[in-house]
């Protein structure tokens, strides 16, 4: 497996993609295409935590980094997925630097955190924990949360942030492209791998080309979506000619 740590340390770009699609199956061909990681998201996908053990072992066999979007940032959730073979978490509504702080803390066993030991299956001794930046609180907060402790990344989620920043309107996206490079820029100076969540190769390059490191390249039902539909397309067009 990669070790996503030190290439970040490095500076080194690493490629990932993302999982809504439940099962052990979907996982190991994720992560059989070369990807660095495979995200588990736990918040809007349709795996659940009892799949964790066997879907992370899959991803783990094929020689990617299982990590977990949580289900939120609450105690419990951010430490279960860890206990059950999660080598790193992502966690999403993230408040400022006060509430991150605490949520590292759940993610790290004492004298640095206050994580219950209980793990289960697989996941690592000194696992990932990259926070989300999607809301204008932790992005006015953002200085304070970069230099927290024990932080090994953000990642942006332009969705949920251009809704809180008032800026989901067709006609403010290159208002919206701007705060993520700002969001990229800020991250790179102080020395903390950022990634911003992306559905396309194409999309991902962008935002690595800014510096980001943590390079999600795409989500596994968009690209089963229109991986199926140009077929379709093509086949339709050969029967009606």
């Amino acid at each position: 497996m990669t070790d996503l740590r030190q290439c970040w340390a490095d500076g080194t770009a690493t490629h990932g993609l993302w999982s809504l699609l439940p099962g052990a199956v979907t996982a190991e061909l994720l992560a059989r295409t070369g990807a660095d990681y495979v995200v588990v998201d736990l918040q809007h996908g349709a795996a659940s935590e009892a799949d964790l053990p066997g879907v992370a072992a899959a991803i783990r066999s094929a020689g990617a980094v299982p990590l977990v979007r949580t289900r939120s940032p609450l105690f419990p959730d951010v430490g279960r997925p860890l206990d059950l073979g999660a080598h790193g978490v992502i966690v999403p509504n993230i408040s400022d630097a006060e509430h991150a702080r605490e949520v590292i803390a759940a993610a790290r066993y004492a004298p640095d955190g206050g994580r219950s030991i209980g793990r289960l299956s697989g996941g690592s001794d000194e696992p990932l924990v990259i926070l989300m930046v999607e809301t204008a609180t932790a992005l006015d907060d953002l200085d304070a949360l970069l230099a927290l402790n024990g932080l090994d990344g953000i990642y942006v989620g332009p969705g949920d942030l251009s809704l809180s920043l008032g800026l989901s309107a067709p006609d403010r996206r290159d208002d919206l492209r701007a705060v993520l490079s700002s969001i990229i820029a800020r991250a790179v100076a102080a020395g903390v791998p950022v990634g911003v969540h992306a559905y396309s190769g194409e999309d991902a390059r962008s935002y690595a080309d800014e510096g980001a490191t943590i390079v999600t390249v795409a989500v596994d039902t968009v690209s089963l979506t229109d991986a199926t539909t140009r077929h379709l397309d093509v086949g339709r067009a050969h029967r009606s000619s």
